[in-house]
């Protein structure tokens, strides 16, 4: 018998593609790094500008008319009681017609997702909250926190660099206490050039006193100093740091989001055993993966470039499956606001498995019994490990 025949031998109806997409429509998915779903209704422009990276909606067309808008109009449009590939225009009046509420309940409930990591320091009350969140899903929510919003709020509340840089540690682990991770925006504000050795305490007063000088009443972590105290400041805190990586909106630039240039950072960092967790990575997944090989706390997931790719998000996970140990790899959505993008990044994730999966099953160079073991373990079983959760 075949290799293939060997893989079909227990189940003579049905192909391995199959048995996987099966497996993976009962996994307990926990996503370990997501936003919350929209808290109130919102006009079409909003809703078009969240699927979109882009400053402001294009002049000659929809963002709708791309990988994710097509994904999202043939994947999501029966949720709503549509026929797959409606027009935009009947996706939008479906959609105003049942509410956000609505919208939320059917889309979070058919994700698969059991549990969620809530990154909670973007958009403040525009999202839902985890509670809230975890109610309309009926799954479970933990809370990440945001490295750049506690500092941020200290040097507010304070106006002071000193009470900044002799308070932040208690601050930030009082932020955490029921959290299971901290997050930082560094690849967004400064890039991981800036990424290196502790400051000294003179070199972080200085900085927090320039960024309150300028900014006044409303401080933004962009200084390369104060953005390496935040990040030593969460190794101390010991729990798994995620860092965005990778592409992302207007706001960064793309060629200093190459996690390559966190190596020193991550020499240093490593012998204290803290996860560093890289986030999205696309175009860069593959030095992701390089790293997450050379480094034993490196985890890697390629999150929002799942759903940004539709159509072509298998070649994404398949290339994510190159290099990285199976068992720091990870599953996420990234998804903030539509519940689409919730249920749209789960679904392309399960089917890009299974298609990548049982395609190497078929030729003989995987073990079916590999293939459904990997697929637990990037759903759900390496998230729960790492951060000391449970999805059921």
């Amino acid at each position: 018998m075949s290799p293939a025949g060997q893989a079909h031998a227990t189940d003579p109806g049905r192909g391995p593609v199959a048995d996987l997409a099966a497996q993976a429509d009962r996994l307990p998915l926990v996503d370990h790094h997501v936003h919350g779903a929209l808290a109130r209704e919102v006009d079409r422009a909003v809703f078009e500008g969240y699927l979109t990276e882009a400053r402001s909606a294009s002049a000659d067309g929809s963002a709708l008319d791309s990988q994710l808008g097509f994904a999202l109009r043939r994947w999501c449009s029966p949720i709503l009681g549509l026929p797959v590939h409606a027009s935009a225009q009947e996706y939008w009046e479906q959609r105003q017609s049942l509410g956000e509420a609505e919208v939320n309940k059917r889309m979070l409930g058919a994700s698969g997702i059991a549990l969620f990591l809530i990154d909670t320091g973007y958009l403040g009350g525009a999202l839902l909250r985890p509670t809230d969140h975890a109610l309309a899903a009926a799954a479970g929510a933990h809370e990440i926190v945001r490295l750049e919003t506690v500092a941020e709020q200290l040097l507010m509340s304070s106006g002071s660099a000193e009470v900044f840089l002799r308070e932040y540690a208690a601050v930030l682990a009082e932020a955490t206490r029921d959290a299971v991770a901290t997050k930082s925006v560094l690849a967004y504000r400064c890039g991981f050039d800036s990424s290196g050795p502790r400051p000294d305490r003179h070199e972080v007063l200085r900085a927090a006193g320039d960024v309150l000088r300028r900014d006044g009443a409303n401080p933004r972590i962009d200084d390369p100093v104060l953005a390496r105290h935040l990040l030593w400041a969460a190794v101390d805190r010991a729990l798994p740091l995620q860092l965005h990586s990778g592409f992302g909106d207007a706001d960064l630039d793309l060629h200093r989001c190459d996690p390559l240039l966190l190596s020193g950072w991550l020499r240093e960092v490593e012998p204290t055993g803290v996860p560093v967790v890289l986030l999205h990575n696309y175009p860069f997944h593959r030095q992701a993966g390089y790293l997450a090989h050379v480094f034993t706390n490196v985890y890697l997931d390629v999150g929002l470039g799942v759903s940004y790719l539709g159509a072509q998000s298998r070649q994404l996970i398949a290339e994510s499956l190159e290099l990285a140990p199976f068992g720091r790899l990870l599953f996420s959505t990234d998804a903030c606001g539509p519940s689409e993008l919730h249920f749209l990044g789960a679904r392309l994730w399960k089917q890009g498995m299974a298609e990548v999966l049982g395609g190497w099953i078929g030729d003989g160079s995987w073990s079916e019994r590999d293939a459904h073991r990997v697929l637990a373990l990037v759903g759900h079983l390496n998230a729960e490990r790492l951060y000391g959760v449970a999805s059921s």
